[in-house]
């Protein structure tokens, strides 16, 4: 018997037993439509936590930034610890080679003592941070300018109230283009920053997900604005959503504001160290590594030029993206096996299914199974034929779950974040589909090898 035929047979005994076969294929489905939906998921998780990653500068940026509590063998000399300032700039530059994109910053972050408040036409907002800065700020957090200019060196010598705002600041401030249908470009209004007067100069350019930008796309051309999603009072719902467009990590990129660094000392600064003195130290200093297989020797080689420069006293700490890329990998790692663990599991209810299934058949076709011995089939014929049809309902099983894949990622894609949308790959459908078959070679091992093993006498007189 050729294996067409054997295949052939095996298809006549499935639609033979068409509710019995159909039964033991909905665990396979089952199976492979939750390995397929699993992958799409963890593979949407993935690539939207790294996207957050790279758009917050990447994991090769370094935030230095000063330490409040010095070490506990430091702490009696607090009172000489004098922060990051201008200083700690060149001599980063010159004594730390592998230290590239130095820039140093004053920040007001939306949170804590020091945020601050914007406002314009009686509206007021908070930005995520109001950065005091030079224009290289804006190349090391990977901001791009897409109306107006970006700071210059002359803005900063001359201390010219002029800022650069994030389109989340324009949304609260003037309105939202997809709530209003008119372009809004703020360039040349005025706004202040905890009561001082500020002209914006540049805008930068909207930061989304790419999910995010699909979906606001299609709800352009479809002619759907915002408000079809939102019921009820206009109200805010939080920075993580779909109205955020794409997550924490975008919106606070969006909603970011920046000034020149000598405009920000001076207005803000000034008068507000002990007995109201100008306090011109920095709150942070970014800088980044050539690569990760640097960051330890560049991190110590900057350690030993600040401790240098601050008479050993360690008042200042690194922070990297490190724990945060460790986080991605040990989460998508985690939830990997989890999913793996639950498909696998589904996949074996099927192959349990399968083998009994053809242990069943097999007791129904004793006596046609000895016939064919009795007149010359083959031990390993018998045995390839019972092992075929098992493979067959497998891969009928595998084809049919695949299919249904796509609904369950669908249904899935309705209740997951924007930024995390589950995305189906062609190997993920590779791997299902040869799990499904793989499964239906192991569950019809034994069913065949007992088939192809049956005495034909004692087949012929099996009543």
């Amino acid at each position: 018997m050729n294996l067409t035929n054997t295949i052939l047979t095996g298809l006549k005994e499935i639609w033979a037993h068409k509710t019995r076969s159909a039964l033991t294929m909905f665990g396979i489905i089952l199976g492979v439509s939750s390995l397929v939906a699993m992958s799409a998921l963890v593979h949407g998780m993935e690539k939207g936590m790294k996207e957050a990653l790279v758009a917050m500068g990447g994991i090769e940026k370094i935030r230095l930034e000063t330490q409040s509590e010095l070490p506990v063998w430091q702490r009696h000399l607090a009172d000489q610890a004098r922060g990051l300032t201008l200083s700690d700039i060149d001599v980063l530059r010159s004594g730390a080679p592998l230290v590239t994109e130095v820039v140093p910053a004053y920040e007001m972050r939306g949170w804590g003592g020091n945020a601050a408040v914007l406002s314009r036409a009686g509206k007021n907002t908070r930005a995520s941070v109001v950065s005091g800065t030079i224009p290289g700020w804006a190349v090391v957090n990977e901001h791009v300018i897409e109306h107006g200019r970006m700071l210059t060196d002359s803005d900063e010598e001359q201390a010219r109230s002029v800022c650069v705002i994030g389109t989340g600041i324009r949304d609260e401030l003037w309105g939202n283009p997809e709530l209003t249908g008119d372009e809004i470009i703020p360039v040349g209004q005025r706004l202040t920053i905890n009561g001082q007067t500020f002209t914006i100069i540049g805008m930068f350019q909207h930061y989304e997900s790419e999910q995010a930008r699909r979906e606001r796309e299609y709800r352009k051309r479809e002619g759907m604005g915002l408000t079809n999603a939102v019921s009820g009072p206009t109200r805010k719902r939080g920075y993580g959503g779909r109205a955020s467009g794409g997550g924490w990590m975008f919106w606070y990129k969006n909603n970011a504001v920046m000034i020149p660094l000598r405009t920000m000392l001076i207005k803000f600064r000034s008068g507000v160290g002990a007995s109201e003195t100008p306090d011109f130290r920095l709150s942070t200093i970014y800088f980044r590594v050539p690569s990760m297989e640097m960051l330890e020797p560049a991190l110590q080689q900057a350690r030993n030029v600040l401790m240098f420069t601050h008479r050993g006293i360690e008042d200042f700490t690194f922070r990297t993206h490190e724990e945060w890329a460790g986080d991605i990998n040990r989460i998508i790692g985690s939830t990997r096996m989890s999913g793996t663990i639950i498909a696998a599991i589904s996949l074996l209810v099927g192959g349990i299914g399968i083998m009994n299934i053809m242990l069943a058949s097999i007791s129904e076709r004793v006596r046609e199974i000895g016939i064919r011995k009795a007149v010359g089939a083959s031990t390993g014929a018998i045995f390839i034929q019972i092992l075929v049809e098992s493979v067959v309902i497998a891969v009928l099983g595998g084809i049919a779950g695949l299919g249904f894949s796509w609904l369950v990622v669908d249904l899935i894609a309705g209740f997951t974040p924007t930024d995390n949308a589950p995305e189906i790959t062609a190997a993920s459908l590779a791997v299902a589909f040869a799990f499904s078959v793989l499964v239906g070679i192991l569950a019809g091992l034994y069913p065949a090898a007992r088939a192809s093993r049956l005495h034909p006498i004692q087949a012929l007189r099996y009543e």
